[in-house]
């Protein structure tokens, strides 16, 4: 499928987009100093109040912007993009990157997942008392969150984390293939022509549309054991060397 084209500058990385220095919203946000528009809450409020409140996560729409910058515009005026500079110093605060991860486990519990391993990016079903079929049935049923998704794995590339990019996608392909879970054809279309596009590494890129190619249209069970294995391979060696479907 053509690659969108708000996809293609993501992976050219905005050429011709300037840095403003003087925006430090998304900085000062992720340092704890800044309050979010128009919720007035700092991400440490909204990690500590926001997480299981899924009436708030699905109606609200302002703060998906500040919990995940890009570089660029969203629909909340009141944020703003992302800026190179941001981008260099958010990389290299600990601190930072400790908030980011755990903005992206409070969506993927809104989602019905958990993060297993930081390392791989492995996911699981979320535990009990949390019911991941009901939160499974809203992220099918809620179309407008697969524009978040897109966003979340943009700003996790930006943000040095894009191993959990593929472990996202990977877990998301098994539940379709072995399990036929996440199967709606807009998701479906959503995860083919934007999400598996928000990975800059061009070779994993490759891999894991091929690997969504042949379970689309070979019938190939993608297993869990597969996402496992996938994952392990690409710790252990750098690439994806287990070859699904053989």
């Amino acid at each position: 499928m053509a690659v969108p084209r708000d996809v293609r500058e993501f992976i050219d990385a905005y050429p011709g987009i300037k840095d403003d220095l003087k925006a430090t919203e998304n900085l000062g946000f992720y340092s704890n100093t800044v309050r979010c528009r128009p919720d007035q809450k700092t991400i440490d409020e909204i990690h500590e109040q926001w997480l299981g409140d899924y009436r708030k996560l699905e109606y609200k729409h302002g703060y998906i912007q500040w919990l995940f910058p890009i570089r660029e515009y969203g629909m909340n005026a009141e944020s703003q993009p992302l800026q190179p500079h941001e981008i260099k110093a958010m990389k290299t605060d600990p601190e930072i990157i400790r908030r980011i991860i755990r903005s992206y486990e409070l969506i993927l519990d809104f989602y019905g997942m958990r993060l297993i391993s930081q390392e791989t990016g492995l996911l699981g079903r979320s535990l009990p008392p949390r019911d991941f079929v009901a939160r499974y049935n809203n992220l099918v049923m809620s179309p407008h969150n697969y524009l978040r998704i897109s966003r979340i794995l943009k700003c996790l590339s930006e943000m040095g984390l894009e191993r959990l990019n593929a472990g996202f996608l990977l877990h998301v392909l098994n539940e379709q293939g072995e399990f036929g879970e996440l199967s709606a054809p807009r998701l479906k279309d959503s995860m083919d022509r934007w999400w598996i596009n928000c990975l800059r590494n061009s070779d994993e890129r490759s891999w894991i549309g091929e690997i969504i190619r042949k379970v689309r249209e070979e019938d190939i069970v993608f297993t869990r054991a597969d996402y496992e294995k996938a994952l392990l391979s690409r710790k252990q060696n750098g690439t994806f060397e287990y070859d699904a479907g053989s």
